[in-house]
């Protein structure tokens, strides 16, 4: 992903509350969101390259999701970040101990954020922080960098997942990540790509010929433990090629 915002409100009826994009090269093949077949309590779109995922859900509540950080200067990795929300999502180790593993395996990967979660708990981590956090309740914003870092989409899109909070709807969560204008050229952070790359990737919605967002996701949990996800699928240009509706 390159876009999660996210609202966590333990003991509400709804106690979270994703919307994310996930922004790739369009020649990267992948699956959308499924029910995986080797995996059946696994729900999620797959990456067909390294075999991974962006975001999904498991059994027992299970949530996780990940972002790349930014950084053109980092070494290649010898392995594929969507494999840690996979494993997440397969594991059956307790979540302290999975995020244990995951510290001690961050240098095999590029950077990157992780959220990972449960019924009753969610923790972040950032591969260039010295350990995980265990988040309070709150509404949140990942991009390519930083928790909360205040990038422009970053803070146009927590403030508008801020706004339908009180119903919060699938339709209307894929609506605010759909913004497609970009930041004024003053407001763009340097990470080190170029402005015109900059800008390209500071809208909410990327499209272009070669790179964009690929899938927009919604996910609303119920207390009982029920998801409701909705994803929609995009090509270049931002094309759309699909939705797909899951009750789970």
């Amino acid at each position: 992903m390159c876009l999660i915002v996210f609202a966590w409100r333990p003991g509400h009826a709804q106690p979270l509350i994703v919307a994310a994009n996930r922004d790739e090269f369009y020649a990267r093949p992948s699956l959308p969101l499924a029910q995986w077949p080797e995996a059946p309590d696994i729900y999620a779109g797959r990456d067909l390259e390294a075999g991974g995922t962006w975001l999904g859900v498991g059994a027992d509540g299970r949530f996780a999701a990940l972002t790349n950080i930014r950084n053109p200067h980092q070494p290649p990795a010898r392995r594929s970040r969507g494999e840690l929300v996979a494993r997440f999502l397969s594991a059956k180790m307790p979540l302290d101990d999975y995020l244990t593993d995951v510290v001690g395996r961050s240098p095999e990967y590029a950077g990157f954020n992780l959220l990972v979660g449960t019924r009753d708990q969610l923790w972040h981590y950032n591969a260039q922080e010295p350990g995980p956090k265990r988040l309070d309740s709150g509404i949140y914003g990942l991009s390519n960098a930083g928790l909360d870092t205040p990038w422009p989409k970053l803070l146009k899109a927590r403030a508008a997942l801020q706004e339908v909070l009180h119903d919060p709807q699938p339709q209307a969560l894929l609506a605010l990540l759909g913004d497609a204008q970009t930041a004024p050229f003053a407001d763009l952070p340097d990470t080190g790509v170029g402005l015109a790359t900059e800008s390209l990737l500071s809208s909410i919605f990327i499209a272009s010929p070669s790179y964009g967002t690929r899938a927009s996701t919604a996910l609303i949990v119920q207390a009982d433990g029920s998801r409701h996800l909705v994803e929609r699928s995009f090509g270049p240009y931002g094309g759309h090629l699909g939705e797909v509706e899951l009750k789970v």
